[in-house]
């Protein structure tokens, strides 16, 4: 009988191994401190990516918007022209009061209604939807002059009226909307939006892909609206030397 190849003997010898141990696939996992860098994609947009997209475009959207607005205080003038009624010399006080701004924006932080995510991009947002969706409406709700209402209560006022996010700009429908709501116990001043949109430059082998999230704040009683975007630029490569060759040898954030 042939022996076998030398070859061959070590190579048997190491499957038995994989197979007592329960296969040679093996995947590791480790917990990420706050001091731990966020994982860069190599294929596709991540943590590293939507986190700071999220925290600049609220950060933005929060300084532009209007404070707390007071109520028009109402002073009597010491004296009138005449003893009949009248407004001559009554003065008002409407620091930070817009003209049409409704009674309810004017006491308590603004409810903010965060109708949800519309992606426009070439990318599947996959598991991170939802993240995106919560990490916006906590950071919304911890501010101090906004209050969010409930994913659950605005997924429930969008099925009781059978609207789609996009119908609510219509005044009739956001009506309807608002009332749907209201029986909830939830009244609605603002409608939040958020756009996930990506534009692609290819060159030979190398992509760049620049990501940006884009936040809009609809005022519900008048129509009114505000918009912010954070952006992102990323670059792709087949190798490390396609990132150097395009971007230069000192970029650090690797994937």
């Amino acid at each position: 009988m042939n022996k076998p190849h030398p070859f061959r003997r070590l190579s048997m010898i190491f499957l038995l191994a994989c197979g007592s141990l329960g296969g040679c696939a093996s995947q590791y996992g480790h917990i990420l401190t706050k001091q731990d860098k966020d994982l860069v994609g190599s294929h596709a947009a991540g943590a590293a990516t939507w986190n700071p997209l999220v925290d600049a475009s609220v950060a933005q959207l929060l300084g532009r918007c209007p404070p707390a607005v007071q109520p028009a205080a109402f002073h009597k003038a010491s004296t009138f022209a005449n003893a009949a009624p009248s407004l001559e010399g009554a003065q008002f006080n409407t620091a930070g009061l817009t003209p049409g701004t409704p009674t309810a924006l004017a006491t308590g932080p603004a409810s903010v209604c965060f109708i949800g995510i519309e992606n426009k991009s070439s990318e599947e947002l996959g598991d991170f939807k939802d993240q995106l969706y919560e990490r916006i409406d906590t950071q919304i709700n911890s501010a101090a002059t906004f209050r969010a209402i409930s994913r659950r209560m605005v997924d429930a006022a969008l099925m009781e009226t059978r609207l789609r996010p996009d119908a609510l700009f219509l005044p009739a429908n956001r009506a309807a909307f608002a009332a749907a709501l209201g029986r909830q116990g939830a009244p609605v001043d603002y409608l939040l939006y958020a756009t996930v949109t990506s534009g692609t430059t290819d060159r030979n082998k190398s992509s760049q892909r620049d990501y940006e999230l884009t936040l809009e704040m609809v005022n519900m009683h008048t129509g009114e609206f505000l918009k912010e975007s954070a952006k992102i630029r990323k670059g792709y490569s087949k190798n490390r030397a396609g990132k150097w060759w395009n971007y230069g040898w000192f970029d650090q954030a690797d994937g």
